[in-house]
């Protein structure tokens, strides 16, 4: 049975911001193809959720209750409960992941 993949409304703006940021930098075009790509990787998480890694900076806290997958440089994290999976950040690998992670999901 397929899993269901809901964005939280923070990685919806995540999601958003990238588009956006693109557009303004580089093309309109380069942001809809990467759009495309990002929903299709999130669309895979449908039928094999776990195959994403745990991501090393949670790991080394101990955290293991979240998994990530990547669409280069981009980092998709998400959380798996019950027969959902709930995407919590999307964001450029090179950015202050740490820092990040803690903001988004430490102290929310």
């Amino acid at each position: 049975m397929p899993f269901g993949v809901f964005l939280t409304a923070a990685a919806a703006r995540d999601l958003e911001d990238l588009y956006h940021y693109i557009t303004l930098r580089d093309a309109p075009g380069k942001a809809e193809h990467l759009l495309t790509r990002i929903e299709t990787a999130l669309g895979s998480l449908s039928e094999s959720p776990d195959r994403g890694a745990h991501p090393k900076e949670l790991l080394a806290l101990g955290i293991r209750e979240y998994r990530e997958i990547f669409f280069k440089p981009y980092r998709v994290i998400y959380r798996v409960l019950a027969s959902s999976v709930h995407v919590v950040l999307i964001a450029d690998g090179r950015r202050d992941m740490q820092t990040l992670l803690q903001r988004r999901l430490l102290d929310a």
